[in-house]
């Protein structure tokens, strides 16, 4: 079972600074999720295949392809900095002798 100076130690490495009455909510709190997760693995998931969600989910994403542009210019005049036909970007990469 959780108790408050626990909560009081987590939230000190959390850097939170928590009321008293915080403490004694939060020990309340956490201590009823720790025990759900404790119900959660008595649970026999031996036939369950691994996921990252409950839920299915898709993205809705345009194919990417590759268009070309006729007015270099108008693209070129959006960028801070440019160096002839091309962008200009601060340099990001040390040289490495």
């Amino acid at each position: 079972m959780l108790d408050r100076d626990q909560v009081h130690k987590v939230a000190h490495l959390a850097r939170l600074e928590l009321t008293p009455e915080e403490e004694v909510q939060f020990t309340s709190q956490l201590g009823d999720i720790l025990e759900y997760v404790e119900q959660l693995g008595e649970l026999d998931v031996r036939d369950v295949a691994p996921t990252t969600r409950a839920i299915d989910v898709s993205n809705i994403t345009r194919h990417d392809a590759l268009k070309p542009w006729s007015d270099r210019d108008a693209i070129l005049s959006n960028a801070p900095d440019q160096d002839g036909d091309f962008f200009k970007v601060p340099k990001i990469m040390e040289d490495v002798d």
